[in-house]
């Protein structure tokens, strides 16, 4: 019914090109946070300090995270219609694993084989061990770099949408799924119970159901449901992104996080635009090698900018001034990272793919699976 009714906007389930570049915006968004906001212990002293004039916009680069999980929430959606459990689990073990060891073994070895102190994770060979499975904040154990936080909460949207995986993927049911999430976040968020918090993510699940949402009105048109499902996920958004940009300025101070509320208001606020936009199929990108290469680029140099950070800005601060530092350390940050995708993680991905037959191509699905994660 719904796919009869199908609007002249929307599209098949090819790759969205669109969202490599929204997908290599937000982790330039994040890198910003941190090269020019948080990493003081890299620096040496406030990164705010050194780049005043533009502190406050890099500051709502921590909000990049966001734009991920909103872009997660539609193509995990994308790539499980129509498929079964074992097809996700193996699309996600090959997508998420190859590029994450890499960067845990890069971490390792520079904290290993330097005296870099900034950034050091301080953790026993059986700590990396334990951050090898990505269940390490299950163990309690301290993540290797900062920035595998978020892969945690993928995770555990990967664990929850297996249910309606195994239950089967329609409109109905991912309606259903979709409405009871949001109300359990919303039932933890005011419950503030430890454990309920830890499985629904009341913090982050009004993301992943906002890109689930928008996914429907991208593939069946839209119908009021979906449309209250991104009202209500862009509502309990604000006060998400608010608490943790609260949180980050108390910890840092307002003078080195200098981030308003009527900033983050208006960042989540382009987050839903713009995927709104994606969503209608008023955001359209003619399908590029420059875009696609952006988009392999993005989860390398989510998981690298860290240690590239650590390694390369105390060696330049000194010989240049801190503007070209910042620029030298992102152009290397964003060529290995591409170096590691096209010499390493592509070649191993292709390895564990199970190969296809002729007559079993790979389903459009499978090509735009890679824009789930950072």
């Amino acid at each position: 019914m719904h796919q009869a009714n199908r609007p002249k906007h929307a599209r098949g389930d090819g790759r969205l090109a669109e969202l490599d570049l929204l997908r290599f915006i937000a982790a330039l968004a994040v890198l910003a946070f941190h090269y020019l906001i948080a990493y003081a212990s890299v620096w040496g002293e406030r990164p705010a300090e050194l780049f005043p004039a533009v502190a406050p916009v890099a500051g709502l680069g921590i909000l990049g995270v966001e734009l991920f999980f909103v872009i997660s929430g539609f193509v995990i959606l994308m790539s499980v219609w129509g498929r079964g459990l074992g097809a996700f689990a193996r699309s996600r073990l090959v997508r998420l694993y190859p590029a994450y060891w890499l960067s845990l073994i890069a971490v390792a070895a520079f904290y290993g084989l330097t005296a870099a102190k900034a950034l050091d994770p301080k953790l026993s060979p059986g700590d990396y061990l334990v951050n090898a499975t990505m269940f390490q904040r299950l163990f309690k154990i301290a993540d290797a770099t900062g920035v595998y936080w978020s892969l945690w909460a993928e995770l555990r949207f990967y664990l929850l949408i297996s249910i309606l995986v195994i239950a089967g993927v329609t409109y109905g049911r991912v309606l259903a799924f979709a409405g009871v999430w949001l109300a359990a976040a919303l039932g933890a968020e005011l419950l503030g119970n430890p454990l309920l918090n830890e499985i629904v993510m009341p913090r982050y699940a009004p993301y992943f159901v906002a890109g689930m949402a928008l996914y429907l009105i991208h593939k069946h048109g839209s119908a009021w449901l979906p449309w209250l499902y991104v009202a209500a996920s862009y509502g309990m958004s604000l006060h998400a992104a608010l608490e943790r940009v609260h949180g980050r300025i108390e910890l840092a101070g307002f003078k080195n996080m200098p981030v308003s509320d009527l900033s983050v208001i208006i960042t989540i606020t382009l987050i839903f635009a713009v995927m709104s936009l994606v969503a209608l199929g008023l955001l359209r990108m003619r399908a590029r090698s420059a875009l696609t290469a952006l988009g392999a680029t993005t989860y390398p140099l989510y998981l690298f900018h860290s240690v590239v950070a650590a390694a390369l800005i105390p060696l330049l601060t000194g010989d240049l001034p801190p503007l070209a530092v910042v620029t030298v350390t992102t152009l290397a940050a964003v060529l290995l990272s591409y170096a590691i995708y096209l010499f390493a993680e592509r070649p191993i991905q292709r390895l564990l793919k199970p190969r296809r037959s002729p007559q079993n191509p790979a389903s459009p699905s499978v090509q735009v699976e890679k824009a789930s994660v950072p």
